[in-house]
């Protein structure tokens, strides 16, 4: 995997960056051999193309489509299509691009080094490239390790990522940055009062658990809390082999939390970072919890449990209850939740809610500016009365089938009353089909909005 940029005092190689309509100003700085070359191979510009240059030593550089404005909006990271398609050597851009559209493709070179090896030998891209001038090199090297991680952790299979292994990978992170890490497992989640974590997870032989990173010493206070369920069966209510088939990914929003924490961690902001990760897996035995029961939540509200499947709100909610009791500036909370959400917006846009315009204003600009599609969805105060089943405080799957984000989202808002400033994301976490710098398989969402945002969110 190679997600750096190579040393600025590398020998480089001219690697032009051109769209169709600009492709005769490019020709025009070529030698006329070189011209006629880009011609014989038919080179139009088109999104994804590229064309090794030649002189009488071999390679004199390469030339490389950004396609049409059309087709950039239909897609992102052009330059991570090109990546692979270039011969060994080191490359340096040539281009007009500049400020945000500059760092998306840099980023996209980054992340077109990503590949899941773990299990198999695969193809690293050989090419390599000088960071351009007028980008922050560091801070891109920084998110593309951070998206990685959470790849991995997502890619990784649920019989080698469960929550001790989930447990692992925080103590991992932590370590490389003086965190701290403290972990409620098992039977103690009862008597430290986490009941809905320990109900979800009490049917595996693998122990659920609340994992407790802390690192930071000054700065505004920002809590994480990510969905850890390892694998999700569906509980006694259970899914049907088809949509069991992704069920690894279900600690999607754990994962992109590690991810975003190792982010903010590496660039030394100066905040007070807290991540909550509530790890299970939703598994089938004597031991499960069933529907009809009514469950006790840390914040001494009732559950009705009408689908064992809508588990993920249960153990978010007891860990957004601990984040809320303490004095937390903005609480993020971010899981794979429904699958509203995906037929809502599918796999790429990340819906997010937010309790205030300010901040919703702010993860929109950080995502334009990070390449990282996100859509505000409303927590619609009319639909409360949904997620109130009159035999308790709360139904956690209302039936009806309408505005299933909507109303998991407002459920878990319910966990968070202390603080002002609360912003939940659900997420997919996963890219069904290769795309430029986005391999089929895990991938993080909203990660990177947040950390562009993170200074108009908190007064770093």
């Amino acid at each position: 995997m190679s997600l750096t940029f190579a040393p600025s005092s590398a020998n480089s190689l001219p690697l032009y960056l051109v769209t169709p309509d600009g492709l005769d100003a490019i020709k025009a700085r070529l030698t006329a051999t070189q011209s006629q070359w880009i011609e014989a191979h038919g080179f139009t510009g088109k999104l994804g193309e590229v064309c090794v240059l030649p002189d009488e030593n071999g390679i004199a550089g390469a030339i490389a489509g950004l396609g049409t404005e059309a087709a950039r909006q239909r897609t992102r990271f052009a330059l991570g299509a090109v990546r692979s398609k270039l011969p060994e050597g080191v490359f340096h851009l040539e281009t007009d691009l500049t400020g945000t559209a500059l760092n998306e493709q840099a980023l996209g070179w980054l992340l077109s080094g990503y590949v899941f090896d773990k299990y198999t030998s695969a193809k690293t891209p050989k090419a390599r490239l000088v960071a351009p001038g007028g980008i922050d090199a560091l801070r891109l090297e920084t998110i593309a390790a951070g998206e990685a991680l959470t790849r991995d952790l997502i890619n990784t299979p649920a019989s080698d990522m469960g929550p001790d292994e989930l447990e692992a990978a925080a103590h991992s992170v932590a370590d490389r940055f003086d965190a701290n890490v403290s972990v409620v497992k098992g039977e103690a989640l009862l008597t430290q009062n986490f009941p809905m974590i320990h109900a979800v997870g009490r049917a595996s032989p693998r122990a659920p658990r609340l994992i407790d990173m802390t690192w930071g010493q000054s700065g505004p206070k920002l809590t994480l809390v990510g969905k850890g369920v390892c694998f999700d069966t569906g509980g006694l209510n259970i899914k049907p082999g088809a949509s069991m088939g992704l069920m690894k990914k279900d600690m999607g929003g754990a994962a992109t939390v590690l991810g975003l924490a190792q982010m903010i961690m590496a660039l030394g902001l100066d905040v007070q970072l807290r991540v909550l990760i509530p790890a299970v897996e939703n598994s089938i035995s004597g031991e499960s919890f069933r529907p009809q029961d009514i469950l006790t939540s840390r914040k001494g509200l009732t559950v009705e449990i009408n689908n064992t499947d809508a588990e993920g709100r249960l153990v978010l909610a007891d860990a957004l209850a601990l984040a809320d009791e303490g004095d937390a500036d903005l609480i993020i909370s971010m899981a794979t939740l429904t699958g509203a959400a995906r037929v809502a917006v599918g796999p790429d846009l990340a819906p997010f809610y937010a309790s205030t315009p300010k901040d919703v204003a702010a993860v929109m600009a950080g995502a334009a500016n990070a390449a990282d599609p996100v859509w505000q969805m409303p927590f619609w105060e009319p639909y409360e009365k949904m997620i109130e089943p009159g035999i308790a405080d709360l139904d956690n799957a209302p039936s009806g089938g309408f505005a299933g984000s909507i109303t998991a989202a407002l459920f878990l808002r319910r966990f968070v009353s202390q603080t002002p400033r609360y912003m939940h994301f659900d997420i997919y976490g996963w890219n069904p089909a290769a795309a430029p710098a986005r391999p089929k398989g895990g991938v993080g969402q909203g990660a990177r909005a947040l950390l562009d945002a993170l200074s108009d969110l908190l007064p770093l």
